[in-house]
C-alpha cells in the first residue's frame, strides 16, 4: 500500500544510490498520487536530470490546470534544458500581464531571445519587466548583463551602478568586477582600476583582467603585482606569462622578463609569440645562440611568422652570416610562404656573398611586390648599374624619382647617367 511517505522513501533510496528502486517506487506510485504529490515527483525528476519524465508529468498537470503559471514556468525551464527554445517561448508568452509570474516569464523570455541573438527583443522584455518591478535588482542585473554582452558598456554601467546600493553580488558575479570590466572595455581605465581595487578578488581571471587594465592605464607597477599573484595562485595560467614578461621588458627589467618567458614556455610549448618574445629578450641579454634557438622554435610552429623571420635576418646580419640568411629564407620559401620582403633580403644576402646572378633573380622577383617602395627601388637601381645594366637602371631610377621627387642628388646622378647612356 502506498502512503504519503512513499515519495520520501524514494528520496532516501536515491540518496543511498539505489536509483533503480527509487524510480520504480515513484513510477508505481504516480498513477495513484494526488496533484500536489505529482508536482513534487516532477520536481524530483527535474533534480535528478530526468527531464523527459518531468515534462510528461508537468504537461498532464497543465492539461488539468491550464491557468497555473507556476506549472508553465517549470515546464518552460525543462524545455530550455532540453534546448526546445521555441516551445519554452510559446509557453511563457501565454502568461498574462496580470499573472504573478509575469515578470519571471519576461526575464526567462529575455534570456531565450538573447540566446537566439534577438538582443533588441530581449531588451524590450526586460524593460517591460522593469516597468512592472522598477526596484527589482535581478532585472537591473539582467539588463546590465545583456548590454555588456553586446558591447553597450556605458549603458550597462548605468544598470550595474543601480545595484551597488542594494547588493555587491548577483548569481555569484561580483558587481564591482563587472563595473571594472565595463569601464575598461569602454576605455575608462582609471575608473576600472578603482573598481578592481574594491573587489579584493583572488580569482585568477579577475586578477588577470585587473593587470591588463592597469597596463592600459600605464600603471605597470599594479599590473606586475596582479600578474605575479596570478602565477602564485595558478602557475598554469598560460596567457599571463607573455603579458608579465612584456611589462617587465617595458620597465627595463630584461632579466626578469626573460626568466618569466622561459617559465611560460615550460607550460605553454605551442605559443609562438612567447617563443619569439623569449628569443628577443635573450638577444637583449647577449645570449644570441639561445635567441636563435627560441626564434627558430617560433618558426617551427609558424614558418610564415614574418616578425620572427625578419628578427633572425637582422641577427644574422649583425654576425655578417649572409649564408645563414640565404639558407633560412630558402627554407621558409620551401614551406610555401611568400613575401616580396623575403626576395629582397635574399637578393641582398646573395649580393653580399657575391652571387650576383642569384641576387639579380631575387631583385627581379621582389620588384613586382615592392615597386612602390622607394628604398627598394633606389637600391635595385644601383644594383642594376653595378651589374652593367644601365638602361634597366635608368627605368628604375625614373620610377623612383616619381616617388621621391625631392631627392635632388639622385636626380642629378640620373641626368649624368642619361648623358653617359646617350653618349
Amino acid at each position: 500500500m502506498f502512503t504519503l511517505d512513499t515519495i520520501m522513501q524514494a528520496v532516501k533510496l536515491m540518496e543511498s544510490s539505489q536509483s533503480e528502486k527509487a524510480l520504480e517506487l515513484l513510477e508505481n506510485y504516480l498513477p495513484k498520487a494526488e496533484e500536489e504529490e505529482r508536482y513534487t515527483i516532477a520536481e524530483l525528476y527535474m533534480q535528478w536530470g530526468m527531464l523527459q519524465e518531468a515534462s510528461e508529468v508537468f504537461r498532464e498537470l497543465l492539461e488539468r490546470y491550464p491557468g497555473e503559471s507556476e506549472i508553465k514556468v517549470k515546464l518552460a525551464d525543462i524545455y530550455i534544458e532540453m534546448e526546445a527554445d521555441e516551445q519554452a517561448i510559446n509557453l511563457l508568452n501565454e502568461i498574462g500581464e496580470d499573472d504573478p509570474a509575469f515578470v519571471q516569464a519576461l526575464i526567462q523570455l529575455a534570456d531565450l531571445y538573447q540566446a537566439q541573438g534577438l538582443f533588441e527583443v530581449a531588451e524590450q522584455k526586460l524593460l517591460l519587466a522593469k516597468q512592472q518591478e522598477p526596484n527589482e535588482p535581478i532585472i537591473d542585473f539582467a539588463l546590465g548583463e545583456l548590454l555588456f554582452s553586446i558591447g553597450e558598456y556605458l549603458r550597462a554601467i548605468t544598470y550595474y551602478e543601480r545595484l551597488l546600493g542594494k547588493t555587491q553580488e548577483v548569481a555569484n558575479i561580483s558587481i564591482h568586477d563587472r563595473l571594472a570590466e565595463a569601464h575598461a572595455a569602454s576605455g575608462q581605465y582609471e575608473e576600472a582600476l578603482e573598481f578592481y581595487q574594491q573587489t579584493e578578488s583572488e580569482n585568477p581571471d579577475t586578477l588577470f583582467r585587473y593587470g591588463f587594465t592597469a597596463k592600459q592605464a600605464g600603471r605597470h607597477d599594479i599590473a606586475i603585482k596582479a600578474w605575479e599573484q596570478v602565477i602564485e595562485l595558478d602557475a598554469y595560467y598560460h596567457s599571463v606569462y607573455y603579458q608579465l614578461a612584456e611589462v617587465y621588458d617595458e620597465e627595463k627589467m630584461p632579466k626578469e622578463a626573460y626568466e618569466t618567458a622561459e617559465k611560460g614556455l615550460e607550460i605553454d610549448e605551442f605559443n609562438k609569440e612567447l617563443y619569439f618574445l623569449a628569443g628577443s629578450l635573450a638577444h637583449q641579454l647577449g645570449r644570441d645562440e639561445r635567441s636563435e634557438k627560441l626564434v627558430r622554435e617560433a618558426l617551427a610552429l609558424d614558418p610564415d611568422y614574418k616578425e620572427a623571420v625578419l628578427f633572425l635576418i637582422e641577427l644574422f646580419k649583425t654576425a655578417e652570416n649572409f649564408s645563414a640568411i640565404a639558407d633560412l629564407l630558402t627554407e621558409i620559401k620551401n614551406t610555401g610562404a611568400e613575401d616580396p620582403l623575403y626576395e629582397w633580403e635574399l637578393a641582398k644576402a646573395y649580393n653580399e656573398m657575391e652571387s650576383y646572378d642569384l641576387a639579380l633573380n631575387h631583385y627581379n622577383e621582389a620588384y613586382n611586390g615592392l615597386k612602390d617602395d622607394s628604398d627598394f627601388m633606389k637600391e635595385y637601381g644601383y644594383f642594376l648599374l653595378e651589374e652593367g645594366r644601365p638602361r634597366e637602371a635608368l627605368r628604375i631610377f625614373e620610377a623612383y624619382l616619381k616617388q621621391q621627387p625631392e631627392d635632388t642628388e639622385t636626380e642629378e646622378f640620373l641626368t649624368r647617367l642619361r648623358q653617359e647612356n646617350e653618349a
